[in-house]
């Protein structure tokens, strides 16, 4: 039996709108083929130029767990009781001297840290001799291109700003003894806050540091120098924490030594004043005495052990870090290599291409859908 046409039509699949479709579309691309090549050897100039003139960058890192001392009372149990009796309360009983590790990024961006690691001596591939990290940067290495327009575009605000500030707000700063950040600090901090990174892992217990130069040499010895810096910053809080503990402590002696002295004085006198009296009344005051004089004198006598003991704790220089990972100068670059650079942008040019031309065709058919209504 013949099938009606019309039937047949309609169960046809629908292959050929798919195909016109698939037409249209490659029509499209090679009506813009010249905007597409265009746009893409454009994009692909551009990453060629930032991919040489951007400065190879290496990372290195180094991973420490910080040693954290309890929260117990170095004056001992015993001692902690005899000085509540006394009436006076020692240091140490109820918290830690230890800085907690997160506040650690806390040191690592305040001026007088980043200051310092500006100092770090540098040995750079070439010169002969060593440098610090802002003699490097600030004589020795130019700024790369990409810097360059950063500067004068995103950064030219600032360039503006700090142009036109008054210098009477640093005269004002030095009479007042306050410190004034001058420009080059300014822009040395901003670019060390990009270089240097410090992660707190709280839940594994450990701190990484790592400190991105584009020196493989230099990397290391930042990420070192950020290291002995922090462990000395937090050695120099726990040892002042222990010398006013020292000085509250040696100051108890003192008093506790005089009222050793008192309750001394005032026993020997009560007894070469009643030597031979028995009398239950002068035989209890007698027991009183002894009982105050017993008292202040192992007061006395624990706090001079503390006295002694503290100060060998001031003196005391005890690890902060244990080094989980240590720091090793770094072999591969840390940055995108230039040929991935070169192919990045490449892509990027391409689909910037791609977008345009199906762009101006939508236009164009929304135009001409307009004119016919």
């Amino acid at each position: 039996m013949e099938r009606n046409p019309e039937e047949y039509k309609l169960s046809q699949p629908h292959y050929e709108e798919d195909e016109i479709d698939l037409i249209a579309l490659a029509k499209t691309l090679w009506v813009g083929r010249k905007t597409i090549i265009k746009t893409t050897i454009i994009f692909t100039c551009i990453g060629l130029f930032v991919a040489l003139t951007t400065p190879a960058q290496y990372t290195s890192s180094i991973v420490v767990k910080p040693i954290l001392s309890d929260s117990k009372s170095k004056l001992g149990g015993s001692l902690g009781g005899l000085a509540a009796m006394a009436g006076i309360t020692l240091p140490g009983s109820s918290s830690s001297s230890e800085l907690h590790p997160s506040l650690y990024p806390q040191i690592v961006e305040s001026y007088s840290f980043q200051k310092a690691l500006m100092q770090t001596k540098l040995n750079i591939s070439g010169v002969a001799e060593e440098m610090t990290y802002e003699e490097y940067f600030l004589k020795h290495k130019k700024p790369s291109f990409i810097q360059t327009v950063k500067k004068y575009t995103l950064g030219l605000p600032g360039l503006v700003s700090s142009s036109l500030k008054s210098k009477q707000t640093e005269t004002n700063a030095l009479a007042l003894g306050l410190t004034e950040m001058t420009e080059h600090d300014f822009e040395l901090i901003e670019q060390l806050v990009e270089q240097m990174a410090i992660e707190i892992n709280e839940k594994g217990g450990y701190v990484a540091l790592s400190a991105t130069m584009p020196e493989a040499l230099a990397s290391t010895q930042m990420v070192l120098q950020a290291q002995n810096l922090l462990q000395e910053a937090i050695i120099a809080h726990k040892a002042k924490k222990a010398k006013e503990d020292l000085v509250f402590i040696e100051e108890r002696y003192a008093e506790k030594k005089t009222e050793f002295n008192n309750a001394q004085q005032k026993l020997a006198i009560y007894r070469d004043a009643n030597r031979n009296v028995n009398t239950a009344i002068a035989l209890t005051e007698l027991e009183r005495l002894e009982s105050e004089y017993q008292l202040a004198f192992t007061v006395y006598s624990e706090l001079a052990i503390q006295v002694e003991t503290q100060k060998i704790q001031v003196k005391e220089d005890t690890p902060v870090f244990a080094v989980l990972k240590e720091a090793v100068v770094p072999l591969k670059k840390s940055s995108t290599s230039k040929s991935m650079t070169l192919i990045i942008w490449t892509f990027i040019g391409g689909f910037i291409g791609l977008v345009y031309v199906f762009a101006n065709t939508f236009i164009a058919d929304i135009k001409l859908k307009w004119d016919e209504v």
